[in-house]
């Protein structure tokens, strides 16, 4: 995926550099005997196209990109200081699990969804015990190791993660065969509810009067879950075009209303 000249967090994601295996297990190496601040830094730099990789699985809930990027550097860091050089696993491999731990764990902290302090408890003890064995075994621990390790039901485990998990968006896409796509609002009946059914088709029909290029972007952006510069790049326009376009598409849509 091309990153083209996007400023995240000060930084130029055109200019990043990947490093190749054997350099990241060297910077390691020379890390772990001399505590070098370069060698950190250089690993952190070279690292840091993995982080924007990980942090799209987060983007298109109304998160900021750069508290999200900040958020996953935060887990590189943390994967950089508790790798094991003794075991046989690929140090890409075993940051994934630790950026996107972190990066959920932002996004648990600040859900408006309320769960009860029972729950929540069980839930960071499975994380932090899903945390603890990931850095143990260097790879993500299966739920029952999790379960193990914190002497509860592999049920109770899963129903408490689960509990913590970001919502599911009424507009998320159910199934789509055809141009009509069926949204999990589409599954829910309201039969009381007039006012919300003509607000859907107005909207609806506020979408269908918009220009192909605009109803192109907003399917790439909320339905597919792109990033602006994910879409610009499909259909060959620049990120700030994309986000004029986005926005402009968007108030015709709440005019309508």
């Amino acid at each position: 995926m091309a990153y083209n000249k996007v400023v995240i967090s000060g930084i130029n994601t055109s200019e990043l550099t990947v490093l190749k295996e054997d350099e990241k297990i060297a910077l390691l190496k020379e890390l772990r005997a001399t505590g070098s601040k370069e060698a950190r830094d250089k690993l952190i730099k070279g690292n840091l196209r993995l982080v924007l990789s990980v942090i799209q699985k987060f983007t298109g809930r109304g998160e900021d990109i750069e508290d999200l990027f900040q958020i996953g550097v935060v887990g590189l860091i943390k994967a950089i200081n508790n790798f094991d050089l003794t075991k046989e696993v690929r140090f890409s491999t075993y940051c994934v699990p630790m950026i996107s731990g972190e990066l959920r764990r932002h996004l648990r902290d600040y859900s408006h969804v309320k769960i009860s302090r029972s729950m929540r408890d069980l839930a960071y003890k499975a994380i932090h015990a899903k945390e603890r064995l990931t850095c143990e075994l260097q790879r993500e621990p299966k739920i029952e190791e999790i379960a193990d390790a914190i002497g509860e039901k592999r049920a109770d485990v899963v129903i408490a993660l689960e509990s913590i998990s970001d919502p599911v968006s009424l507009y998320d896409p159910v199934y789509s065969d055809t141009d009509d796509t069926v949204y999990v609002i589409d599954q829910i009946s309201d039969r009381n509810d007039v006012e919300s059914c003509m607000d859907e088709i107005t909207i609806r029909d506020a979408i269908k009067a918009l220009g192909e290029r605009e109803r192109n972007i907003l399917a790439l952006r909320f339905i597919k879950g792109h990033t602006q510069v994910e879409v610009a790049k499909e259909i060959g326009i620049s990120q700030a075009q994309v986000s004029r376009l986005e926005k402009s598409a968007i108030n015709r849509i709440k005019s309508s209303l």
